[in-house]
């Protein structure tokens, strides 16, 4: 049986220790320090892969502990936890610690395992690669230039990992097949809702591949007239444009023998169709206004909104074309088809959006969780986004709780049972009655949950008695999940 990888967590709380060591404890052996000095021993006596470490401790701090760490044993990976973001602090421990992530207070048990398990595959990719020097070094400067390009290249290919997920992730698939897609030099198909973040795959597809020393472009076609996509795509010569006489270099020639990706060619009129199979079959094109043929090596990523196998059937986009587009493809999962990584992905955007407007958060509450869990999110990765941001705006506390949601998210919210069943309201069947007893449940939970469990400012703003209030919440089975405020239900 395989061992399995060893970590080392350091953080002078116990209970800090612990929940580390339970998210992380299924796939690695866990070893644990309450300060630096037991850490150091710890590191004379193991092998150790990755390290987990606190930055504010008592006596030796955590980036001093590292940068020790970094100079003993340099193959191991360096990671360390913060709840404080200052600016100096953190370059110190980028710069004299040599760290590979930093992770913020609180995180996600996904987050720390999914970061663990990249820190485990860095070490190993470095192990290799120095096992490869050692065999290679006879060999000559040119083999050894290949390998170290070929370390760059698998140590870029964990750019796949910025596309958050949690550890049981269903985009976990995909990303596999997209791995191994981008180990072959052929045009891919993303298929995706717009949201979904065909743009991240794409740029993580290049970064993992031959040409990731190369450039990266991307542009939307979407909603952009044929002579302005053009221009963008072939380039134009001086004077052949009217409303422009200077010259401008397209697309296709500024990314040489880099990747080029181009999201809704679900939107292509024809015309745009047959200049892109041009490209796609042979790589070559004219710019406006030359009658020069000239040739691109560029690798060819596309992104579609909408499935091109049906418009093809329906004569709305070539069926040549469709097949030069997609030697390999991918469909990425709606947010709505996510719920296991709604969680990580709403706590780092929440992170994200605090440090963007320099306010603190502190992340958002399970309450809050199970709310946005519970929404469809049509507008995917986006909606999510702005969401968050609308949340924090305004947040008055650091922790984000559900009375901070946006009313239609708060009603959406399914986890009211009822007797009459739990159908949707508009496409169900079922009597007029029944539909609008679904709605009014949303509805009062959506009051509550926004008031934060005020009944009197309820039945104030819904026209009811509190009597009457109560008589509803018990024949829905609407409860409080918290006791928290009940306080302020007088």
């Amino acid at each position: 049986m395989t061992p399995l990888p060893t970590l080392l967590l350091v953080d002078d709380e116990a209970h800090s220790l612990s929940a580390m060591r339970m998210a992380l404890e299924d796939d690695f052996d866990c070893l644990t320090a309450l300060n630096a000095a037991e850490a150091m021993q710890i590191m004379q006596e193991s092998d150790v892969q990755a390290i987990f470490c606190d930055h504010r401790m008592p006596g030796q701090s955590g980036v001093e502990f590292l940068s020790e760490v970094r100079e003993r044993w340099p193959e191991t990976v360096r990671l360390i936890i913060t709840g404080y973001t200052e600016t100096n602090d953190m370059i110190a421990a980028i710069n004299d610690a040599g760290i590979y992530q930093i992770i913020t207070k609180p995180w996600h048990p996904d987050q720390l395992l999914m970061a663990a398990k990249n820190a485990s595959q860095l070490f190993k990719l470095t192990r290799d690669h120095d096992r490869m020097t050692l065999e290679m070094r006879f060999i000559g400067k040119t083999a050894e230039s290949k390998l170290e390009a070929r370390r760059r290249v698998l140590r870029e290919g964990l750019g796949f990992e910025k596309i958050l997920r949690a550890a049981n992730s269903p985009m976990n698939a995909t990303i596999d097949l997209a791995r191994q897609y981008a180990s072959f030099d052929v045009p891919v198909l993303i298929s995706g809702e717009p949201g979904t973040g065909k743009d991240m795959m794409a740029r993580a597809m290049h970064y993992a591949s031959l040409r990731s020393g190369q450039a990266f472009f991307e542009l939307n076609c979407a909603g952009l007239p044929d002579d302005q996509l053009m221009i963008e795509l072939l380039g134009a010569k001086r004077g052949a444009r009217p409303d422009n006489p200077t010259a401008k270099i397209g697309l296709l020639q500024k990314a040489g023998r880099g990747t080029l990706f181009l999201n809704g060619v679900d939107t292509l009129s024809p015309k745009m169709q047959l200049l892109l199979l041009r490209v796609a079959r042979e790589g070559s094109f004219e710019p406006l206004g030359s009658t020069e043929t000239q040739t691109t090596g560029l690798r060819l990523i596309t992104g579609t909104h909408s499935d091109l196998c049906v418009a093809v059937a329906e004569g709305r986009f070539r069926n040549d074309l469709y097949f030069a587009l997609s030697a390999g493809e991918l469909t990425l999962h709606p947010l709505r088809a996510r719920t296991e990584d709604l969680g990580v992905l709403a706590q780092s955007m929440l992170f994200d959006v605090g440090r963007e407007h320099a306010k603190p958060v502190e992340g958002l509450t399970d309450l809050a969780l199970e709310f946005l869990s519970n929404y469809n999110w049509p507008g995917n990765l986006h909606e999510l986004s702005n969401e968050l941001t609308r949340m924090l705006m305004s947040a008055q506390e650091r922790q984000l709780g559900p009375e901070l949601i946006s009313r239609h998210i708060l009603q959406a919210d399914p986890s009211v049972t009822l007797n009459l069943g739990d159908a949707e309201v508009l496409s169900a069947d079922g009597t007029l009655k029944d539909r609008v007893e679904v709605m009014e449940a949303r509805i009062l939970r959506e009051t509550l949950t926004r008031l934060k469990w005020n009944k009197s400012r309820a039945s104030e703003e819904l026209g009811l008695s509190r009597v009457g209030l109560r008589s509803k919440l018990d024949r829905y089975g609407i409860t409080q999940p918290s006791k928290h405020n009940q306080s302020q239900e007088d």
